[in-house]
């Protein structure tokens, strides 16, 4: 596994943390993006970061997890070799070259045999639908050819950029679902709000009247035109991004407590049980290994 990050001599106070990212597990390094206007800075020199609201790709060193469910879908594919799986309907152990699991799905994987790349994806997103569509049940099984066309031109060992990694994402969703990302203009409304959300410190008060008054629309006008420009409703939106906030703080070497105070929630117990519920781990992961991840934009959104 990676080893341990170097904290920074001055972390900056949990008021002026930027939205960033987090490592979901012990072993892989992180992206999130979209839209690209909107990517922030790395804030960190040793911490680089790429950032979109649904969707995050990992990669790394393979691990074992016991038995879990999380609310985001997510790919795992080995670089190299094959990881074992076991699901809900499923009577034993199968080897596969990678598996698709459905949100919410119990499951249990060990890929410690295997470099890993993973991306999980917010199945309320337009690209959770697009990746849903890949499934015909809960979870789907890749045969190694089937793995290695999925990886593209990715290698096979060896470091991963960030760039081909995200030029991997975007591919991966439209050979999955079959379909290409639409082009995706902003609402100029919603790009306030979104400048707004993802100010150095997070609002107060994230209430959809609250929201609706900076984006200078109705409620009910936001919540549609800020899903139809987002690719995501609201509310999973600010879930996404207090978790991003709260995951960058803890990586730039906050406490659980300051990094839940920083992101909104009401303490480290709500950040970790929430933590869990999305992704199947728990936050102080982060405080125990260091990722490295890199700003950029999502290709092809356009303003």
């Amino acid at each position: 596994m990676p080893p341990r990050a170097a904290k920074t001599a001055h972390a900056p106070s949990p008021s002026a943390i930027k939205p960033t990212g987090l490592l979901l597990q012990p072993l892989f390094q992180m992206l999130l993006a979209r839209p690209p206007e909107l990517a922030p800075q790395a804030p960190w020199p040793d911490m680089p970061l790429v950032v979109w609201p649904t969707a995050l790709a990992m990669w790394g060193p393979g691990d074992a997890t016991t038995k879990h469910a999380h609310h985001a879908m997510h790919l795992v594919l080995c670089r190299q070799g094959t990881l074992s799986v076991r699901a809900q309907g499923m009577k034993t152990a199968e080897q596969a070259a990678g598996v698709l699991v459905g949100p919410d799905i119990l499951h249990a994987l060990d890929a410690r045999d295997s470099e890993v790349i993973i991306l999980f994806v917010e199945p309320e997103s337009d690209d959770g639908a697009r990746l849903q569509a890949a499934l015909d049940g809960p979870i789907r099984l890749f045969e190694t050819t089937q793995r290695d066309a999925l990886l593209g031109g990715l290698p096979t060992a060896g470091a991963l950029t960030h760039e081909a990694v995200g030029g991997w994402m975007e591919s991966t969703l439209a050979t999955l679902s079959g379909t290409p990302e639409a082009p995706r203009h902003l609402h100029p409304r919603v790009r306030k709000l979104l400048c707004h959300l993802r100010a150095e410190a997070a609002p107060e008060d994230t209430s959809l009247e609250a929201l609706a008054q900076v984006a200078g629309l109705s409620p009910g006008r936001l919540m549609h035109t800020f899903t139809e420009s987002v690719g995501v409703p609201l509310r999973p939106y600010l879930l996404w991004l207090r978790l991003q906030r709260a995951a960058g703080a803890i990586a730039a070497g906050h406490t659980l407590s300051e990094a839940a105070h920083a992101a909104g929630f009401s303490d480290a117990a709500h950040l970790t049980r929430t933590f869990r519920r999305m992704f199947g781990t728990t936050p102080s992961s982060l405080q125990r290994r260091g990722p490295r991840v890199q700003a950029q934009g999502r290709n092809g959104a356009t303003r």
